[in-house]
């Protein structure tokens, strides 16, 4: 047998049978697979040209395209429900006895992919219509437009333990362990914390402890906003941009306008 390197090299040699091509390639560092895998690619190569697997061959998936489509409006649709929900609705519709990790590859096929779901602050019909009417008023602003906002905002910080996630390392065992907790009292210390900025750069920031009222945000304003005011704009006209938030009452209104603050 003359020396060949792999399975196609030597199905090129007509005159190389399919036994003592196997038998070479067994030989120690000649290939690294078994007889069976080597017999099959050099018959497949001398029948078809090509050592690639014909489409086709192969276990039959038990779902089709068809019902993969099904499967992800299914998901899109209800996309709070758990893999054994979405296993159980699937043996009902497409009746066929289908495993929760079937179910599991076959979302996985389609694009999709369990996640946790993120936090976000519930918005009504009526607030995410003031929020479009906002966008599209100033849709057409330009950058220098843009430039002369001050932006404003405050965040709670809770610094004795925070917010873990809801998920954790361990084992079956280690269900009691303090360690894998997840920590939680009912008045946590926090800290809030007022910032500000512009496109002239960074405005003040402020922490205090305890909870916000509208006097103590009057307050806020006075001495961190109106400083960062002057340093950043150097007397030109700018606008003050902070949210509906709870403080931000008639009062505050009633103060910016003594000010002339837009």
């Amino acid at each position: 047998v003359k020396p060949a390197l792999d399975p196609v090299q030597l199905a090129y040699q007509p005159y190389v049978g399919v036994d003592d091509a196997v038998v070479y390639l067994l030989q120690p560092a000649h290939s690294y697979l078994d007889g069976s895998g080597v017999h099959n690619i050099i018959q497949r190569f001398r029948k078809s040209g090509t050592i690639s697997v014909h489409k086709g061959q192969g276990r039959k998936t038990i779902l089709d395209a068809r019902d993969l489509r099904a499967l992800r409006r299914h998901c899109i649709t209800y996309r709070n429900a758990t893999v054994m929900e979405i296993t159980t609705w699937a043996q009902e519709y497409f009746q066929k006895t289908l495993s929760v990790n079937t179910i599991h590859r076959a979302i996985r096929r389609r694009r999709l992919k369990l996640y946790r779901s993120e936090k976000k602050p519930y918005l009504n019909m009526i607030q995410k219509r003031r929020r479009f009417l906002w966008a599209k008023a100033h849709l057409k602003w330009t950058v220098a437009k843009w430039t002369t906002v001050l932006w404003s905002d405050q965040s709670k910080f809770e610094v004795l333990f925070g917010k873990l996630g809801r998920h954790v390392i361990r084992t079956k065992e280690d269900k009691d362990n303090p360690s894998c907790y997840q920590r939680s009292v009912q008045k946590p210390a926090s800290l809030m914390v007022w910032g500000c900025m512009s496109a002239c750069g960074m405005g003040s920031l402020h922490i205090w402890k305890g909870t916000i009222n509208a006097e103590r945000y009057i307050q806020v304003l006075e001495q961190h906003m109106l400083p960062s005011r002057r340093r950043l704009f150097q007397g030109r006209p700018c606008i003050f941009q902070h949210d509906n938030a709870r403080p931000h009452t008639a009062s505050i209104t009633s103060w910016l306008r003594r000010r002339r603050i837009r």
